[in-house]
Protein backbone atom coordinates (compact mmCIF):
# COMPACT_ATOMS: atom_id res chain seq x y z
CA UNK A 1 0.00 0.00 0.00
CA UNK A 2 1.16 3.53 -0.68
CA UNK A 3 0.28 6.19 0.87
CA UNK A 4 0.08 9.63 -1.33
CA UNK A 5 0.32 12.78 -0.19
CA UNK A 6 -0.46 15.20 -2.62
CA UNK A 7 -3.10 18.53 -3.49
CA UNK A 8 -4.69 19.60 -6.74
CA UNK A 9 -1.22 20.52 -8.54
CA UNK A 10 0.32 19.38 -11.73
CA UNK A 11 2.84 17.66 -9.68
CA UNK A 12 0.67 15.81 -7.74
CA UNK A 13 -1.55 14.56 -10.47
CA UNK A 14 1.54 13.36 -11.94
CA UNK A 15 2.17 10.45 -8.79
CA UNK A 16 -2.01 9.74 -8.88
CA UNK A 17 -1.51 8.78 -12.94
CA UNK A 18 0.92 7.18 -12.43
CA UNK A 19 -0.58 4.41 -9.41
CA UNK A 20 -3.62 4.41 -11.24
CA UNK A 21 -1.62 3.68 -14.72
CA UNK A 22 0.46 0.68 -12.54
CA UNK A 23 -2.62 -0.54 -10.94
CA UNK A 24 -0.89 -0.12 -7.24
CA UNK A 25 -3.37 0.13 -4.15
CA UNK A 26 -3.00 3.74 -2.70
CA UNK A 27 -4.75 5.89 -0.20
CA UNK A 28 -4.57 9.59 -0.22
CA UNK A 29 -3.31 11.91 2.11
CA UNK A 30 -4.90 15.81 1.38
CA UNK A 31 -2.20 18.14 2.03
CA UNK A 32 -3.99 21.71 2.07
CA UNK A 33 -1.60 23.77 0.51
CA UNK A 34 -3.95 26.91 1.29
CA UNK A 35 -3.52 26.54 4.89
CA UNK A 36 0.28 25.83 4.63
CA UNK A 37 -0.29 22.28 5.98
CA UNK A 38 3.13 21.27 3.98
CA UNK A 39 4.94 23.04 6.63
CA UNK A 40 3.82 20.85 9.43
CA UNK A 41 6.01 18.87 11.32
CA UNK A 42 4.37 15.48 10.94
CA UNK A 43 4.79 16.05 6.76
CA UNK A 44 8.53 17.33 6.96
CA UNK A 45 9.57 13.80 8.00
CA UNK A 46 8.06 12.84 4.74
CA UNK A 47 9.13 15.32 2.20
CA UNK A 48 11.85 17.41 3.76
CA UNK A 49 11.91 19.96 1.49
CA UNK A 50 7.78 20.67 2.45
CA UNK A 51 6.50 19.87 -1.18
CA UNK A 52 3.61 18.03 -2.81
CA UNK A 53 3.75 15.15 -3.35
CA UNK A 54 5.60 12.65 -1.46
CA UNK A 55 4.75 9.29 -0.92
CA UNK A 56 5.31 6.36 2.01
CA UNK A 57 5.23 2.74 0.84
CA UNK A 58 4.44 0.53 3.81
CA UNK A 59 5.72 -2.66 1.76
CA UNK A 60 9.35 -1.16 1.78
CA UNK A 61 8.86 1.38 4.82
CA UNK A 62 9.83 4.14 3.13
CA UNK A 63 9.22 7.48 1.90
CA UNK A 64 9.96 9.21 -1.40
CA UNK A 65 9.84 12.99 -2.24
CA UNK A 66 10.23 14.85 -5.04
CA UNK A 67 7.66 14.06 -7.73
CA UNK A 68 11.27 12.91 -10.34
CA UNK A 69 12.28 10.54 -7.88
CA UNK A 70 8.45 9.32 -6.93
CA UNK A 71 8.06 8.21 -10.75
CA UNK A 72 11.35 6.35 -11.20
CA UNK A 73 10.35 4.72 -7.77
CA UNK A 74 7.18 3.49 -8.23
CA UNK A 75 7.99 2.78 -12.22
CA UNK A 76 10.48 0.39 -10.83
CA UNK A 77 8.61 -0.88 -8.08
CA UNK A 78 6.09 -2.42 -10.66
CA UNK A 79 8.13 -2.87 -13.34
CA UNK A 80 6.73 -0.49 -15.61
CA UNK A 81 6.62 2.38 -17.98
CA UNK A 82 10.39 2.53 -17.37
CA UNK A 83 12.51 0.75 -20.23
CA UNK A 84 15.44 -1.41 -19.09
CA UNK A 85 17.42 -1.13 -21.93
CA UNK A 86 19.90 1.66 -21.06
CA UNK A 87 19.58 3.98 -24.46
CA UNK A 88 15.32 3.41 -24.32
CA UNK A 89 15.40 3.91 -20.53
CA UNK A 90 17.72 7.62 -20.49
CA UNK A 91 15.03 9.16 -23.56
CA UNK A 92 12.86 8.25 -21.26
CA UNK A 93 14.88 10.17 -18.26
CA UNK A 94 15.70 12.71 -20.91
CA UNK A 95 12.18 14.02 -20.96
CA UNK A 96 11.39 13.41 -17.56
CA UNK A 97 14.01 15.80 -16.81
CA UNK A 98 12.85 18.23 -19.31
CA UNK A 99 9.43 18.85 -17.46
CA UNK A 100 11.00 18.88 -14.16
CA UNK A 101 13.93 21.30 -15.40
CA UNK A 102 12.01 23.03 -17.93
CA UNK A 103 8.33 23.06 -18.72
CA UNK A 104 6.95 22.78 -14.82
CA UNK A 105 8.91 25.55 -13.68
CA UNK A 106 8.22 28.05 -16.57
CA UNK A 107 4.41 27.23 -16.64
CA UNK A 108 4.54 27.41 -12.80
CA UNK A 109 6.15 30.65 -13.13
CA UNK A 110 3.53 31.78 -15.80
CA UNK A 111 0.46 31.15 -13.45
CA UNK A 112 2.09 33.12 -10.97
CA UNK A 113 2.62 36.39 -12.47
CA UNK A 114 -0.38 36.12 -15.12
CA UNK A 115 -2.74 34.50 -11.84
CA UNK A 116 -1.30 35.09 -8.77
CA UNK A 117 1.13 38.12 -8.13
CA UNK A 118 -0.49 41.39 -6.76
CA UNK A 119 1.57 43.43 -9.26
CA UNK A 120 1.11 42.28 -12.93
CA UNK A 121 4.87 42.77 -14.07
CA UNK A 122 4.93 42.83 -18.38
CA UNK A 123 8.48 41.71 -18.55
CA UNK A 124 8.14 38.98 -16.60
CA UNK A 125 4.62 37.63 -18.39
CA UNK A 126 6.37 38.34 -21.65
CA UNK A 127 9.09 36.81 -20.46
CA UNK A 128 7.50 33.06 -19.29
CA UNK A 129 5.14 33.41 -22.28
CA UNK A 130 7.81 33.24 -24.66
CA UNK A 131 9.77 30.33 -22.66
CA UNK A 132 6.28 28.31 -22.52
CA UNK A 133 5.91 28.67 -26.20
CA UNK A 134 9.42 27.90 -27.48
CA UNK A 135 9.14 24.85 -24.82
CA UNK A 136 5.27 23.50 -26.51
CA UNK A 137 7.50 24.07 -29.73
CA UNK A 138 10.00 21.30 -28.24
CA UNK A 139 7.40 19.29 -27.65
CA UNK A 140 5.48 19.58 -30.46
CA UNK A 141 8.29 18.42 -32.65
CA UNK A 142 8.97 15.75 -30.51
CA UNK A 143 5.82 14.03 -31.00
CA UNK A 144 6.28 14.20 -34.91
CA UNK A 145 8.15 10.99 -34.13
CA UNK A 146 5.79 9.01 -32.53
CA UNK A 147 2.88 8.28 -30.49
CA UNK A 148 4.25 9.50 -27.15
CA UNK A 149 6.93 11.86 -25.70
CA UNK A 150 10.11 8.87 -25.75
CA UNK A 151 8.74 6.75 -27.93
CA UNK A 152 6.68 3.96 -25.57
CA UNK A 153 3.92 5.54 -23.17
CA UNK A 154 5.73 6.21 -20.46
CA UNK A 155 6.23 8.22 -16.98
CA UNK A 156 7.57 10.76 -19.20
CA UNK A 157 3.75 11.30 -20.63
CA UNK A 158 2.89 10.64 -17.32
CA UNK A 159 4.76 13.90 -16.05
CA UNK A 160 4.55 16.40 -18.61
CA UNK A 161 0.38 15.61 -19.40
CA UNK A 162 -0.85 17.17 -16.39
CA UNK A 163 1.26 20.51 -17.00
CA UNK A 164 1.09 20.91 -20.72
CA UNK A 165 -2.91 19.90 -20.83
CA UNK A 166 -4.49 22.88 -18.73
CA UNK A 167 -2.01 25.53 -20.05
CA UNK A 168 -1.71 24.55 -24.31
CA UNK A 169 -5.10 26.62 -25.24
CA UNK A 170 -3.61 29.99 -23.50
CA UNK A 171 0.03 29.85 -25.16
CA UNK A 172 -1.01 28.80 -28.20
CA UNK A 173 -3.54 31.92 -28.03
CA UNK A 174 -0.33 34.01 -26.88
CA UNK A 175 1.75 32.84 -29.02
CA UNK A 176 -0.70 32.48 -32.34
CA UNK A 177 0.39 29.45 -33.01
CA UNK A 178 -0.86 25.88 -33.23
CA UNK A 179 0.67 22.53 -31.49
CA UNK A 180 -0.82 19.74 -33.39
CA UNK A 181 0.84 17.25 -32.32
CA UNK A 182 0.64 18.17 -28.38
CA UNK A 183 -2.83 18.32 -29.09
CA UNK A 184 -3.21 15.06 -31.11
CA UNK A 185 -0.96 13.43 -27.88
CA UNK A 186 -3.68 15.13 -25.49
CA UNK A 187 -6.38 13.32 -27.02
CA UNK A 188 -4.55 10.38 -26.78
CA UNK A 189 -3.67 10.80 -23.38
CA UNK A 190 -7.10 12.26 -22.52
CA UNK A 191 -9.15 8.69 -23.68
CA UNK A 192 -6.48 6.50 -20.87
CA UNK A 193 -8.93 5.40 -18.43
CA UNK A 194 -6.13 5.85 -15.85
CA UNK A 195 -5.34 9.36 -17.24
CA UNK A 196 -8.55 10.35 -16.47
CA UNK A 197 -8.91 8.79 -12.58
CA UNK A 198 -5.70 10.02 -12.10
CA UNK A 199 -6.52 13.69 -13.02
CA UNK A 200 -9.82 13.78 -10.00
CA UNK A 201 -7.08 13.56 -7.37
CA UNK A 202 -8.39 15.17 -5.65
CA UNK A 203 -10.87 16.43 -6.96
CA UNK A 204 -11.01 19.77 -8.72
Amino acid sequence: MIDLFTWATPNGRKISIALEEMGLPYAVHLVDLRNDEQFAESFLKISPNNKIPAIYDHDTGRSVFESTAILIYLAEKSGQFLPETPFKRINVLEWLSWQTGGLGPMLGQLNHFVNIADEKVPYAIRRYFDEAARLFGVLDRQLTRGAFVAGEYSIADMAIYPWSKPAIARVSEQAQQNFENIERWHATMTERAAVQAGMEVPPA
